[in-house]
Parts: structure tokens; sequence; C-alpha cells
């Protein structure tokens, strides 16, 4: 599955995610964690929906997104084009982050985690 990090250096989870400029894309599955790309997201437009939209499809086929913050509307528009919000301490390692999403694929997943992983797979077979 595609996990997207809203980050300034690409080592640490720092950003709102309306107001991040790039997000560091990754692969995460049960035997890897593999760095994808860096989605640029710095020429937003001004309308605040139009840049919610904006930001949505930089994302591209992530299927979650971490940042330290983000707000209601952005976080319902976020789950409809089906994308699951996380929202961490700031400064978590993205590291850190994308290890423990694996542990939990490999323990007993929450649901949650499971219909995503499951419906990441389906995309890509």
């Amino acid at each position: 599955m595609n996990v997207a990090f809203a980050s300034t250096d690409g080592e640490k989870i720092d950003q709102h995610f309306g107001w991040s400029k790039s997000f560091y894309i990754y692969e995460v599955d049960k035997e890897k964690v593999e760095f994808v790309t860096v989605s640029d997201s710095s020429e937003e437009p001004e309308d605040e929906q139009e840049k919610l939209h904006y930001k949505i499809k930089t994302l591209g086929s992530s299927d979650i997104m971490y940042c330290t913050q983000i707000g209601p509307t952005a976080s319902k528009m976020l789950q409809s084009s089906g994308i699951y919000p996380a929202r961490v301490a700031e400064g978590q390692s993205i590291k850190e982050a994308a290890k423990k999403l694996q542990e939990m694929l490999n323990g007993n997943p929450p649901l949650w985690l499971q219909r995503i992983f499951h419906k990441s797979q389906n995309r890509s077979a």
C-alpha cells in the first residue's frame, strides 16, 4: 500500500496537511518499506476548496496520509477519495511510522488497516 507523509525534510512528519508543500510517498507491505517518490504540492490554488482538491490529487494512489494536523473538511475529503488520514505527534520519524504500520500488518491489524491493505492488494493484482 502507498503511504504519504507530510514532511519538510523526508525524515520526520512535521506538517499540517493543508500547509504541506511536499509528501514523501512510501510503499509499505508485510515484507518491505520502500521509498517511491516525493509529491510536490507547492503550486496550490488560492481558493480553499480548490487547494484541498489539488493536495489530494498530488497524493496519487496513496492509501494512507500521515500528518501532524488536518481540518475536518480536509479529513472528510481525503476519506471520500479513498485515502485514510492519520494524525501523529510532530517530529515522529517517517521510518518509525512505516515500521509501526508494518508491525501492525504482520500482527493483528485493526479492521481499518485490513481494509486498506486488501484494497491496495486488489488494485495491484
